[in-house]
């Protein structure tokens, strides 16, 4: 096997990085106007040590106020140019920036949400936020700043030791033996002080954690008495944030004295130097000025390297998601004849296993077949593979071996969205966005009117809640519909399923978790939607599922029986007997 080299990593990171100016492209009339603004910026500053320094030498000359004058003119139109140049180079790159960014989250999020759900098991949702927030935001930072500092950097170091050798090529050289070394060795007590401020946020970040845990889990905290074991975790944290903190600010102190010591010595040293070959002192002014802006702008530009290194960093993160391959869906705006679900399904020896698990056999050559408008029940013990066939009749995954057919046509031959679109499913863990009831229930249907909202809470027994709420359907639901109890947010996810009107409907442990009463509303619902459609129920309470027109048993992946339950229930050691007389002798 072949180890990638240095250099072909690094034309990688480049190759990447070069992707990224795509989304710059229609912004170039706008860069390019910065991009003038700010060579005219940095060609102000370079001139102003220039002008200073024959201002000093015209103070010296006599009768000379008008020469004093026309400097001082010259001087107040190069700190003009300067600002204007400043502001409209910064507005300007910007303005490209932010809309190039736009279009770059856009981009991302758009690409994220049309992922399979292979990708989604092995990554966390909060790294992935942080790709489309953190990573773009630092993106942002050099698009509107990084950037164009490299440049001016760039343009002051080569103008500014143009002037200087212009003036005197000996002192020029004495000038770079000694004041690029100190802003070098300034520049690595620098990084030591940031890895040093990098552990203390760390580890604040740490205590921080702890703080976030022990809150939220404080009746866990009080019901085990371990009030002083967190405080013993939080002491220790903010311990050691303080202990590093006393190492960094002795960085700080000794970085403080050397640049007191060593840049103003270096300065000092190259002024001697020039008073001793008689340099005037006009010139000797401009020179150690622009030895300033030379020393800092080369300690600025690690500065903006590791700046740099970051969004390059960022970005092979960002193009990392995007070079995922993305699940073939698209809008549904219509579907066609042929593709209009009967609502016969069929398993021909599906065998599943999930990614990063191969040698777990989810499913094994599973076999079984629902007729249109068939109540079809899911049963077995938990981790049998019930709900990984809810995954698969969703084209969530594909199945490892075997086929999946609906009407007698393979799962493959329906396009994905519209595929979906015929289906809709009432888990047992309702996930409710965050607004109002109405958003909620016409997520099934994105142009439902509100009577067709109202007639579907009302089918759903959910109008009876809904209308005794100060706001009605404009009630917030608040995060994953907590203001809610857990029977009102089944009701409002079969209020939705009952608006998109599926044609195959599936039942995730719907009533599990839920009281007496609840249940009872909940399943009358459930008996209403099902009525005319194809319905897959998934369930623990075997009493819900006496009616089911077929009844599937399954055990670690296969198919052990199969019948209606009072079939099943005559089975002389059956698994579904066994079932249900350890729920109904309870």
């Amino acid at each position: 096997m072949t180890v990638p080299s240095l250099t072909s990593n690094k034309k990688n990171k480049f190759a990447k990085t070069l992707r990224l100016f795509k989304y710059l492209q229609p912004y170039w009339a706008t860069i390019t106007a910065g991009m003038l603004f700010l060579l005219l910026s940095s060609l102000a500053s370079l001139a102003f040590p220039d002008v200073l320094g024959r201002l000093i030498d015209a103070g010296k000359q006599a009768n000379t106020r008008s020469n004093i004058n026309i400097i001082g003119l010259e001087l107040l139109g190069l700190l003009t140019m300067q600002s204007v140049g400043s502001f409209f180079r910064t507005t300007l790159f910007i303005k490209a920036a932010e809309r190039a960014l736009a279009t770059l989250r856009q981009t991302v999020y758009n690409h994220l949400i049309q992922l399979p759900m292979n990708f989604f098991l092995t990554r966390r949702v909060g790294e992935l936020n942080s790709r489309i927030s953190s990573d773009i935001t630092l993106l942002q930072e050099t698009f509107t700043t990084t950037l164009a500092e490299f440049i001016r950097q760039l343009i002051i170091i080569v103008g500014g030791l143009t002037f200087l050798m212009l003036t005197s090529i000996k002192l020029t050289i004495f000038m770079l033996a000694i004041l690029p070394v100190m802003v070098i060795i300034a520049v690595i007590f620098g990084r030591s002080i940031r890895n040093f401020s990098s552990k203390a946020q760390n580890q604040v970040a740490s205590s921080s954690t702890v703080v976030e845990e022990t809150l939220q889990g404080i009746f866990s905290v009080k019901a085990f008495a371990n009030e002083f074991l967190e405080m013993k975790r939080y002491r220790e944290c903010t311990n050691e944030a303080a202990n590093i903190g006393i190492q960094s600010g002795k960085y700080r102190a000794a970085l403080s004295s050397f640049i007191i010591m060593g840049i103003f010595g270096a300065l000092v040293a190259v002024i001697w130097r020039g008073v001793i070959i008689g340099m005037d002192s006009g010139k000797l002014f401009s020179f150690v000025l622009y030895s300033v802006f030379i020393g800092s702008s080369i300690g600025g530009l690690t500065e903006i390297y590791a700046s740099l290194q970051k969004s390059i960093g960022a970005t092979e993160n960002l193009f990392a998601i995007l070079d995922e391959p993305a699940e073939p869906l698209s809008p549904v705006t219509g579907i066609a004849n042929e593709h209009v679900l009967q609502g016969d399904i069929s398993f021909r020896n599906v065998s599943f296993r999930y990614p990063g698990r191969n040698d777990t056999h989810v499913l094994s050559k599973m076999s079984f077949d629902v007729s249109a408008n068939q109540k079809v029940a899911l049963v077995g013990p938990s981790g049998a593979g019930k709900s990984t066939i809810v995954s698969l009749l969703l084209r969530m995954y594909d199945p490892s071996g075997g086929h999946i057919y609906f009407d007698k046509k393979e799962n493959n031959y329906f396009p994905l969205s519209t595929l979906r679109s015929q289906m809709a499913t009432v888990p047992q863990d309702v996930f409710l966005f965050g607004g109002t009831i109405s958003e909620n229930i016409a997520y099934g249907k994105q142009d439902a009117t509100e009577a067709e909202i109202i007639a579907a809470a009302k089918k759903a027994n959910a109008w009876e809640f809904i209308e005794r709420l100060p706001l009605g359907l404009q009630t917030i639901v608040g995060e994953r519909g907590m203001q809610l109890s857990g029977g009102q947010r089944q009701r409002v996810a079969i209020a939705r399923a009952v608006l998109k009107a599926p044609r195959i409907l599936i039942l995730d442990e719907a009533t599990s978790a839920l009281d007496a009463e609840s249940e009872r509303l909940v399943q009358d619902a459930l008996n209403k939607l099902m009525e005319g459609r194809t319905s897959i129920i998934i369930a623990h309470r075997l009493a819900t599922i006496r009616q089911a027109d077929k009844i599937i048993v399954i055990d670690k992946g296969t198919i052990v029986e199969e019948g209606t339950h009072h079939e099943l229930v005559n089975t002389d050691y059956g698994l579904y007997k066994n079932l249900c007389e350890m729920q109904f002798t309870q």
